[in-house]
């Protein structure tokens, strides 16, 4: 059963204990242990997730740059070189700064070069497909194609089809997407990218991170009408919302080991099901998660935006409750 009294605990390496090391070698700006990592990742999801994490706690620093001058002809630096650009790019268009569009161009021909160096990686198409939400306007071609699903909108089909083609389902190639579809429906019912997360959950297959898109939709519809309400608390309760935590939870949670799972997706499946009232399932993905939570989605049912230490307390209620319900004869 959930762990009721475990202290909560942000890490975006979660119980990635290789991950950890090499995080804090990063932030202590040495590259050694990040290289040596990236040469022991077997998988393009686990390759995925870790240049993603590691870009992050990277973009602060110069220790990408000081691997690629020791390093010029390294692939996985070349890469982590594009990850970093589109991580700084990516911050500074959500800061509104001045230096958008040049770190953008920047990010762009960085992970347009590691795609031709890397041409069996899908991380490049994940960075250009991160890149496209910066082309508010849709002006570049590439980020309007016509999808193959009628009733979805233009949009970087073809950077998600090579995402695709390198690693079928790829779960940040379609995050990417999700969030550009956040952009074109900023005030908007997220209709498309509601469309979009069901169909790439429908198609998805048995034990892929897919199936969860719909809970991800689902919170953001939650924070765009304001939380906190009690109309808006039903519809975590509504029957289509537990059909979707259900099916996310048999058809992905049941089906994967830990080390198939991130902290976030955890996160946001305890959430979902604690919300529909699915006390018994929620516990098994507490205890899955152990103390690593994370801010989202739980923030959005904090009584103060942003707070993260409410946010950890409704995290820890939640736990409780579910595991004591589960317990209960």
């Amino acid at each position: 059963m959930a762990r009721d009294g475990a202290r909560p605990a942000y890490d975006p390496a979660g119980p990635d204990t290789a991950l950890r090391a090499a995080l804090q070698e990063v932030r202590a700006g040495r590259w050694m242990s990040m290289r040596a990592l990236l040469a022991e990742t077997g998988s393009w999801w686990q390759w995925t997730q870790r240049t993603q994490v590691l870009a992050a706690a990277a973009a602060g620093t110069d220790v990408v740059r000081a691997w690629l001058t020791e390093e010029p002809h390294s692939v996985p630096a070349a890469v982590m070189h594009a990850r970093v650009a589109v991580e700084r790019a990516l911050r500074a268009h959500r800061e509104q700064h001045s230096r958008t569009g040049e770190l953008w161009h920047e990010a762009w021909r960085a992970s347009d070069a590691v795609a031709r160096v890397a041409s069996h990686d899908p991380v490049p198409w994940v960075c250009l497909l991160a890149l496209a939400r910066l082309d508010e306007e849709q002006r570049w071609p590439e980020h309007r194609v016509a999808p193959s699903e009628p009733m979805l909108p233009p949009g970087p089909w073809g950077l998600l089809a090579e995402a695709d083609k390198r690693d079928p389902y790829n779960r940040e190639a379609h995050h990417r997407m999700l969030q550009f579809l956040y952009d074109r429906s900023a005030s908007g019912r997220l209709a498309e990218a509601a469309g979009f997360a069901h169909w790439a959950a429908d198609a998805a297959p048995p034990g892929s991170a897919l199936h969860l898109l719909p809970l991800y939709v689902r919170v953001e519809r939650y924070r765009r009408g304001g939380g906190r309400d009690a109309a808006l608390d039903l519809h975590w309760v509504a029957e289509d919302a537990s059909r979707e935590a259900v099916r996310a939870f048999h058809g992905w949670f049941e089906l994967t080991t830990a080390a198939e799972r991130t902290p976030l997706d955890l996160n946001h499946l305890a959430h979902a099901l604690w919300g529909a009232l699915r006390f018994p399932e929620a516990a098994r993905v507490f205890d899955a998660l152990g103390p690593y939570w994370t801010p989202l989605p739980w923030a959005y049912r904090a009584s103060v935006p942003g707070d993260h230490a409410q946010a950890a307390e409704v995290f820890r209620l939640a736990r409780a409750r579910s595991g004591a319900a589960a317990r209960r004869p």
